[in-house]
């Protein structure tokens, strides 16, 4: 579980984050979700450790982020998954050398184990045929299913994905979200994930935050996001006139 309490941030006299709290419970996709320049990215960015808030708390089960000193918030960071806008996987190494990069750098398992640790991971995406292509021998979905097995080839507690759908065609992206939230489950991870991909809002939502110009305007999970009474919500996920149709089979 990761809290937020009283979260705020500025640049220089702009503030973004206007007191934020939030809990990200165990065991569920967490989406974060808002227009561009709403401050969703620098939340994530503040929880992440990237960015360091002017005021307020990030708990990671009870463990204050932000008053940690810089050997607590390293070890911290091990307990860490990351995916990123674009895989942003090392192109001269193969997929399997990917996937065991952080277990080199982060680990003390054998060479054996370290191998063993990465086939598993990508087995558990589907991957395992493709260990030694390169990422540009694979589709742009496979680089992101080795982003989630690189992601969490150290058992990580907590998972951030940052637009993980970014770039995806609509049938690949619900692949990336349906493993995301069943690894999320599996290993009762505490996932956040940036989306503006709706799909994922109704599809993963377990739970969602919906930031406006800095604020937590509304909170709730993918059940009642197509009955929520708050207009600004609406317009956001219902911009469209076919999508504002189709919320009507939802009530």
């Amino acid at each position: 579980m990761i809290e937020v309490r009283s979260i705020r941030k500025s640049f220089e006299d702009r503030e973004v984050l206007k007191g934020i709290t939030h809990t990200f419970p165990a065991g569920q996709t967490n989406l974060i979700i808002g227009q561009s320049g709403s401050g969703k990215t620098v939340l994530m960015k503040c929880i992440v450790g990237l960015l360091e808030p002017n005021e307020g708390e990030i708990l990671y089960d009870g463990r204050d982020f932000v008053t940690m000193n810089k050997r607590e918030k390293a070890l911290l960071r091990r307990e860490i998954g990351m995916i990123f806008q674009s895989a942003a996987l090392f192109d001269s190494m193969s997929v399997l050398e990917n996937v065991m990069f952080p277990l080199d750098m982060f680990s003390s398992m054998t060479l054996r184990d370290r191998t063993k640790r990465a086939q598993q991971c990508l087995d558990r995406v589907n991957l395992i045929d493709a260990q030694q292509k390169f990422p540009d021998e694979i589709s742009g979905g496979m680089q992101k299913r080795v982003a989630i097995a690189r992601a969490i080839a150290l058992n990580p507690k907590y998972l951030f994905c940052d637009e993980p759908n970014s770039g995806l065609d609509p049938k690949t992206s619900l692949v990336i979200d349906a493993l995301i939230h069943d690894i999320t489950v599996e290993f009762n991870m505490t996932t956040i994930m940036n989306t503006h991909d709706m799909n994922s809002v109704m599809g993963i939502g377990d739970s969602i935050i919906f930031i406006k110009e800095g604020h937590q305007e509304w909170t709730g999970d993918k059940t009642q996001v197509a009955n929520s009474n708050n207009q600004a919500l609406i317009d956001f996920i219902f911009a469209s006139d076919l999508l504002k149709k189709a919320r009507q089979t939802f009530i």
